[in-house]
């Protein structure tokens, strides 16, 4: 159950549906080879930002004297707040293609803040916590994440099939029911996260 959790939080926080506007706004007028290297660098760099949040995030809580629980809380209103923008606000990623232009693509806005966003980096301190989760409970995690990044790829090399398949309307529909499983499970975060503080205090 704790590994279906994790990969719906994972599935939303990351959202691979939702990185599809943005990945063919970002990469218009390319070729396909071109936009092709940019999903699978957008994905490398994704992954290397939030396997560093699961490797140094805590550490530098720790060093800021800010405890897990208060992280947990914090991590959780952002989530909801960012769940809520997935609801009512389905397409507030989307970036203009002139704001894009002769950047890197791939670091920005396709892996952030679309992939590896605030949000995802806080869950994945949030769900690899060193005083909740072994060793093996926090591979699996990353392991999780990994597959749901691997997912995103998948999409982004998929993706103007998949939007002439279900169209905007669609993704707009996936992107809300996303957001409400998000907010639920942000509110469960943030009970956990004050219930933790509660005990301490």
């Amino acid at each position: 159950m704790d590994v279906l959790k994790d990969l719906v939080t994972l599935i939303a926080v990351i959202d691979p549906v939702g990185t599809i506007p943005i990945y063919l706004t970002a990469t218009s007028g390319m070729s396909d080879a071109a936009r092709r290297r940019v999903a699978v660098r957008a994905t490398f760099i994704s992954a290397g930002v939030l396997l560093g949040f699961v490797a140094l995030g805590q550490v530098v809580l720790n060093a800021m004297g800010i405890s897990l629980s208060s992280y947990q809380v914090a991590g959780g209103i952002v989530l909801f707040l960012f769940a809520l923008q997935m609801v009512f606000d389905p397409g507030h990623q989307k970036e203009d293609a002139d704001q894009v232009k002769g950047s890197d693509v791939a670091v920005f806005p396709v892996a952030i803040p679309s992939m590896a966003g605030p949000a995802a980096m806080m869950a994945v301190v949030v769900l690899t916590d060193n005083a909740t989760f072994n060793i093996g409970e926090q591979v699996q995690t990353s392991l999780a994440m990994l597959a749901v990044l691997g997912l995103t790829l998948l999409l982004m090399l998929a993706a103007s099939p998949i939007q002439r398949l279900i169209g905007d309307g669609g993704i707009s529909i996936v992107r809300r029911v996303m957001g409400l499983l998000l907010a639920a499970l942000a509110v469960q975060t943030i009970v956990d996260g004050v219930k933790q503080l509660v005990s301490q205090g």
